[in-house]
Formats: structure tokens, sequence, C-alpha cells
């Protein structure tokens, strides 16, 4: 079947690969133009526009989707369907060209977890399962009909970027069976269950602040599932630490929530929670390079009973 992909980030990159080795045809890949990153703001491709470029595929990078040239382009393609993985919201214009439409891969079980971090609050809500959804893209977003889905086990100290890389994997064996599914017409649309909506919205940089009164276990999770972007994060003397992998563990009730426990190059860094305690495995202070805590705490101006906030 030929099909036109759009996507952008490293999660998308294995279903484009795995497209590529089977026995349908990329007419085409669409990405989001480059854009200035990191400190030195120097312009960065997608993920998948550089992939597209390795594999000599045709590329076309929009910024907007509803342009009548882009759209007279995408028509001239002559795709039987598009393809859309961590991508953007396509206009009803845009997704009605193909006759077979355009298909999702989402990162939840739908309805549950419609938006754009499904992995994230899955992680966040200390969830031990969640799942995947190829689905047929509707006007309004996450809504369509769901064509296939597959359960997936979130491992106990699983952070969010173990768990996209797994899910990453296991998404483009889901879309190509889809893809083998709707080529042969023998399958069925299943419309979504409205009472199980759920959401998962963008993640703000405020989501990410430790309220360290909270139990050690909604901390952590809080940790596993903002890692590693943007990252959790706490404040020591004005400072902002990032918190990237942890785990919870009893501790002494006397203790004040944020108040450090232990703070050495041995046992690592333990912060005090409203019930029990965190022991902190990887940080970043600002300005610094991410550090295994134990490493960070040589010469480390934390020290026990100092307060994060």
């Amino acid at each position: 079947m030929r099909l036109i992909f759009m996507g952008n980030p490293r999660f998308a990159v294995p279903t484009l690969e795995k497209l590529l080795s089977s026995k349908h045809e990329v007419a085409a890949v669409v990405t989001s133009p480059d854009r200035p990153r990191g400190r030195g703001k120097k312009s960065a491709s997608p993920a998948v526009a550089e992939k597209a470029r390795d594999k000599g595929i045709k590329l076309i990078q929009q910024e907007n989707l509803s342009e009548e040239g882009f759209l007279a382009k995408m028509t001239a393609l002559a795709a039987a369907i598009f393809v859309v993985v961590a991508f953007r919201i396509l206009p009803v214009e845009l997704f009605s060209i193909p006759p077979k439409g355009a298909v999702n891969l989402h990162a939840s079980l739908l309805p549950n977890y419609r938006g754009a971090a499904p992995i994230q609050w899955a992680l966040i809500n200390g969830e031990r399962e969640t799942g995947l959804t190829t689905f047929s893209i509707q006007k309004k977003v996450d809504t369509g009909g769901i064509i296939l889905q597959e359960k997936v086990p979130i491992a106990p100290n699983e952070t969010a970027d173990d768990l996209s890389a797994r899910m990453s994997a296991l998404g483009a064996d889901l879309v190509l069976q889809t893809l083998d599914l709707m080529e042969s017409g023998d399958y069925e649309i299943m419309p979504q269950d409205k009472s199980q909506v759920s959401k998962a919205p963008k993640i703000k940089p405020s989501d990410g602040h430790v309220d360290w009164s909270l139990p050690a276990e909604k901390i952590v999770n809080l940790i596993r599932g903002l890692s590693s972007n943007p990252g959790a994060f706490t404040h020591f003397e004005g400072k902002k630490l990032k918190l990237y992998r942890a785990q919870a563990f009893e501790a002494d009730k006397a203790r004040k929530p944020g108040e450090v426990i232990t703070a050495n190059d041995k046992e690592g860094l333990v912060v005090k929670a409203g019930k029990d305690a965190v022991l902190i495995d990887e940080i970043q202070m600002e300005g610094k390079r991410r550090l295994p805590c134990c490493d960070y705490m040589r010469g480390c101006p934390i020290k026990e009973g100092h307060i994060l906030t």
C-alpha cells in the first residue's frame, strides 16, 4: 500500500524503519521544519527528518499544514493512506485526501490518556499497565475509531525514557499489522467508549516541581514520568536541581518534608517526603552535567539537615 509517513521525534523512527523494510511503499515523509535547539540554539532537524535523509526518502518539511500548495503536493503523491506517529494535529482538509484516510499510533489504550503526554502521565499516576492504539484520525483529537490495541506492562523502576524506547519498537510492529489488516479489508473499526476517557495534557514546566509533602511513592512516580525531559526538579539555595532516577523507602517520621536525611558519596542523597523518604539516584545541578548522585555528592554543598524546596 502506498503511504505518506508523518512524524517528528525519535519515538516515530522505529515505525518509519519498519515501514521502509515492509512490502508497503513510503512515497514521502512529512515533518516539521528544522528549529533552533539546545544552549547554542543551533538549527536541528526532527529525528524523523534525519532518518528520511539517511534513507534517501522524499522529505517534506512543512509548517502550515493547511497551505494550498502543500495540500496539492500531498494530493499529487497519490498515497492510499497517511500514517501519523507523534506529529501534529492534522486539519480535516489534509487527512481527507487519501482514500483510506489517516491512521495514528497513540501511546496509550484509548480512550485512556488522550493527549500529548500519555507515557508521562501513566507513570506519574503510578499505572502498572499502559498500551498502544492505532486508530482512524477524526476532527477531534484522539477520538477516532480503534483499529488495533496492545497492552504494555510497566516495570516498577521504568522511566519515561525507558518506556518510550520500548513502546516505540512495539508500536512499529502494531502499525505494520494495522496496515496489513487495512490492505486486506478484513477488519472492523471500534468506536471509543466515551465513559472511559481520561486526559494526558502537554507537560508544563511547573508540573515537574517536586512537592515534598507528598508520599515518597508519588514523588518517585513524578521523577520517573518526567525523566529525562523536562525533568522533575527541586531547589537548593535558589538553584534548580533536576532529579532523574529515584526510589522510595521507609524513613524517620520526625523529619520535615524536604529535609535532607543523608548526603554523602556512599549512600547518595536521601530526602524526607510526606510519608517515607526518597533516595535520589541521578541528579543535575543547574548549569552542571547530569551525574549519578553518589558522584555528585563529592564536594557537594548539600548536607544533612538542609531543606530542599
